[in-house]
Protein backbone atom coordinates (compact mmCIF):
# COMPACT_ATOMS: atom_id res chain seq x y z
CA UNK A 1 0.00 0.00 0.00
CA UNK A 2 1.72 3.73 -1.10
CA UNK A 3 0.57 6.55 1.01
CA UNK A 4 0.15 9.41 -0.30
CA UNK A 5 2.75 12.41 0.15
CA UNK A 6 1.91 15.87 1.19
CA UNK A 7 4.29 18.43 0.47
CA UNK A 8 3.78 21.72 1.63
CA UNK A 9 4.64 25.05 -0.27
CA UNK A 10 6.43 27.79 1.36
CA UNK A 11 3.86 29.89 1.48
CA UNK A 12 1.56 27.35 4.06
CA UNK A 13 4.56 27.99 6.78
CA UNK A 14 4.37 30.82 9.09
CA UNK A 15 6.06 32.40 11.55
CA UNK A 16 5.69 30.09 14.97
CA UNK A 17 4.88 26.50 13.23
CA UNK A 18 6.19 24.30 15.09
CA UNK A 19 6.05 20.14 15.40
CA UNK A 20 7.86 17.78 17.80
CA UNK A 21 8.52 14.23 17.98
CA UNK A 22 9.25 11.75 21.19
CA UNK A 23 11.37 8.88 21.71
CA UNK A 24 12.46 6.88 24.64
CA UNK A 25 15.75 5.87 24.62
CA UNK A 26 17.27 2.67 25.77
CA UNK A 27 20.62 0.24 25.55
CA UNK A 28 19.42 -0.67 22.12
CA UNK A 29 19.11 3.04 21.09
CA UNK A 30 23.36 3.25 21.87
CA UNK A 31 24.05 0.02 20.40
CA UNK A 32 22.39 0.76 17.11
CA UNK A 33 23.60 4.64 16.90
CA UNK A 34 27.26 3.28 17.58
CA UNK A 35 26.87 0.44 14.64
CA UNK A 36 25.61 3.37 12.26
CA UNK A 37 28.13 5.90 12.94
CA UNK A 38 31.15 3.45 14.31
CA UNK A 39 31.32 5.55 17.36
CA UNK A 40 31.86 3.12 20.04
CA UNK A 41 33.75 5.98 22.76
CA UNK A 42 33.39 3.53 25.54
CA UNK A 43 31.71 6.78 27.78
CA UNK A 44 28.60 5.10 25.74
CA UNK A 45 29.23 1.39 26.21
CA UNK A 46 31.61 0.74 28.63
CA UNK A 47 29.76 1.02 32.29
CA UNK A 48 32.95 0.47 34.16
CA UNK A 49 34.97 3.52 32.24
CA UNK A 50 31.65 5.53 32.41
CA UNK A 51 31.85 5.48 36.07
CA UNK A 52 35.03 7.07 36.55
CA UNK A 53 33.68 10.15 34.66
CA UNK A 54 31.80 13.47 35.69
CA UNK A 55 28.66 12.08 34.27
CA UNK A 56 29.13 8.54 36.55
CA UNK A 57 27.29 6.46 34.04
CA UNK A 58 26.55 5.96 30.28
CA UNK A 59 25.57 8.26 27.88
CA UNK A 60 23.52 8.39 25.06
CA UNK A 61 25.49 9.57 22.63
CA UNK A 62 24.99 13.69 21.69
CA UNK A 63 24.80 13.29 18.24
CA UNK A 64 21.53 10.94 18.53
CA UNK A 65 19.53 14.18 19.75
CA UNK A 66 20.59 16.10 16.74
CA UNK A 67 19.74 13.30 14.73
CA UNK A 68 16.01 13.61 16.38
CA UNK A 69 15.94 17.41 15.31
CA UNK A 70 16.61 16.10 12.04
CA UNK A 71 13.65 13.74 12.13
CA UNK A 72 11.47 16.70 12.88
CA UNK A 73 12.51 18.24 9.61
CA UNK A 74 12.16 15.78 7.41
CA UNK A 75 9.34 14.42 8.34
CA UNK A 76 7.16 17.03 10.19
CA UNK A 77 8.37 20.43 9.63
CA UNK A 78 8.53 21.35 6.81
CA UNK A 79 8.47 17.86 6.40
CA UNK A 80 8.88 15.19 3.17
CA UNK A 81 11.06 16.75 0.65
CA UNK A 82 12.69 19.29 2.69
CA UNK A 83 16.70 20.23 2.25
CA UNK A 84 18.69 20.56 5.46
CA UNK A 85 20.88 23.36 4.51
CA UNK A 86 22.75 23.99 7.84
CA UNK A 87 22.36 23.49 11.81
CA UNK A 88 23.97 24.86 14.76
CA UNK A 89 23.85 22.73 17.91
CA UNK A 90 24.86 23.47 20.93
CA UNK A 91 24.85 19.85 23.55
CA UNK A 92 23.47 21.57 27.08
CA UNK A 93 23.30 18.97 29.09
CA UNK A 94 24.16 15.20 28.56
CA UNK A 95 21.01 12.37 27.82
CA UNK A 96 21.21 9.07 29.97
CA UNK A 97 19.97 5.79 28.94
CA UNK A 98 16.56 5.77 29.64
CA UNK A 99 15.80 9.68 28.92
CA UNK A 100 12.85 10.53 27.39
CA UNK A 101 13.62 13.10 24.07
CA UNK A 102 11.49 15.34 22.48
CA UNK A 103 12.55 17.56 19.43
CA UNK A 104 10.92 20.38 18.78
CA UNK A 105 11.17 22.50 15.72
CA UNK A 106 9.79 25.94 15.46
CA UNK A 107 9.78 28.24 12.52
CA UNK A 108 11.33 31.58 13.38
CA UNK A 109 12.10 33.11 10.19
CA UNK A 110 11.25 32.41 6.54
CA UNK A 111 13.17 34.14 3.46
CA UNK A 112 13.14 34.07 0.24
CA UNK A 113 16.88 34.16 -1.18
CA UNK A 114 17.94 35.33 -4.73
CA UNK A 115 19.60 34.05 -7.03
CA UNK A 116 20.80 35.34 -10.68
CA UNK A 117 19.88 33.65 -13.19
CA UNK A 118 18.33 30.66 -10.77
CA UNK A 119 15.17 30.14 -9.36
CA UNK A 120 15.15 31.97 -5.86
CA UNK A 121 16.00 29.84 -2.35
CA UNK A 122 12.78 29.84 0.07
CA UNK A 123 14.38 28.97 3.10
CA UNK A 124 12.93 28.50 6.95
CA UNK A 125 14.68 29.06 9.46
CA UNK A 126 14.10 27.11 12.54
CA UNK A 127 14.74 27.14 16.28
CA UNK A 128 15.56 23.43 17.56
CA UNK A 129 15.60 22.22 21.04
CA UNK A 130 15.57 18.90 22.22
CA UNK A 131 14.36 18.51 26.11
CA UNK A 132 14.10 15.56 28.45
CA UNK A 133 11.63 13.88 30.21
CA UNK A 134 12.00 16.75 33.09
CA UNK A 135 11.46 19.75 30.47
CA UNK A 136 15.54 20.23 30.22
CA UNK A 137 16.66 21.47 27.16
CA UNK A 138 19.65 18.84 25.97
CA UNK A 139 20.83 20.50 23.02
CA UNK A 140 19.56 23.81 21.36
CA UNK A 141 20.43 25.52 17.75
CA UNK A 142 19.37 26.68 14.83
CA UNK A 143 18.87 25.04 11.29
CA UNK A 144 18.30 26.64 7.42
CA UNK A 145 15.81 24.33 5.36
CA UNK A 146 15.25 24.44 1.70
CA UNK A 147 11.96 24.37 0.97
CA UNK A 148 11.47 23.46 -2.53
CA UNK A 149 8.78 23.29 -5.17
CA UNK A 150 8.14 19.33 -6.05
Amino acid sequence: MTQEIHIKSFDEFNVGDTAQITVKTSNETVEQFGKLTTDYNPLHFNDEFAAKTIFKKRLVHGAFSSGLISAVIGMKLPGPGALYLDQYCKFRKPVYIGDELTAIATVIEKKVKEREGKPPMKLLILETIVKNQNGIIVTEGKATILVQDV
